[in-house]
């Protein structure tokens, strides 16, 4: 199995893309934290990994109380002896508007965009130097490598995501730690319907999310969104030993979105 004896946590875990990533990394040998505030959400991951024969257990807090963001580490840690890796995968779409921004909304959106790897991977780094070959994911999107129209906020937090991920592959690359970032383009998630059904975007905010989904359907080379199992194999290839050579590596998994 390619992942056999990994330790390691998944943040937003609880559904979308972090679920997919979770019970893949499990399957394929992982012992996995599964990180969300949504309990009844973590409970039926890791009752499904548990369920399937494989490790998993429930980390249940808000990533913006920097006290569970550091805890995640030290709580995977102690549970599996050591740890890994860790896709660092929770995020917010942020305001979409300019004029008038919300800036709470963009405060929530920095914070579980960006200060909270900071924290986890700051807690992680010392933890992971004491075993071998450790592996950092992050999730940032195609508007983290291309500027959005639709959300600036966003892709001005994203483009630090993949700046952070390029510049922290070059600092640990010594320690034998990796660092990656994975961009995707649109994914059927729920979060996807946040994304489009935000409040302060004046030309959508009175349709309903699966009609604008629908309508920007046209806009996908592949005429779908990405389903989030695509994406956890992406996320597990990063992870794994078969990328032992990819470091600091932004990549886009979008149906040729980008190309």
């Amino acid at each position: 199995m390619r992942m056999s004896g990994r330790l390691g946590l998944v943040t937003a875990a609880a559904s979308g893309m972090g679920r997919a990533g979770a019970i893949r990394f499990a399957r394929e040998g992982a012992a996995v934290a599964v990180v969300d505030i949504d309990a009844e959400g973590v409970a039926r991951v890791v009752e499904e990994i548990n369920g399937a024969g494989g490790t998993a257990i429930g980390l249940i807090g808000d990533l913006t109380d920097d006290d569970f963001s550091r805890a995640i580490v030290h709580d995977a840690a102690k549970a599996f002896g050591g740890l890994d890796f860790a896709w660092m995968h929770a995020g917010h779409p942020g305001p979409a508007r300019v004029e008038g921004m919300d800036m709470e909304v963009w405060d929530l959106g920095v914070d579980l965009n960006l200060r909270t790897i900071a924290i986890t991977t700051g807690e992680a780094l010392p933890v992971m130097r004491k075993r071998s070959n450790g592996a950092l994911l992050y999730t940032s999107s195609i508007a983290g490598i291309k500027g959005s129209d639709r959300s600036p906020a966003y892709s001005a937090m994203k483009f630090g995501v993949v700046g952070w991920t390029r510049s922290l592959a070059q600092r640990v690359a010594k320690d034998g730690i990796r660092a990656n970032v994975i961009c995707p383009g649109g994914v059927d998630t729920p979060m996807l319907r946040t994304f489009v059904a935000r409040p302060d975007q004046d030309s959508t905010h009175n349709m309903d999310p699966e009609e604008i989904i629908a309508t920007r359907r046209a806009g996908y080379p592949m005429g779908r969104p990405a389903q989030p199992d695509e994406l956890a194999n992406a996320a597990l290839f990063l992870l794994s030993s078969e990328a032992s050579y990819v470091n600091g590596a932004a990549l886009a998994v979008d149906g040729a979105m980008t190309a």
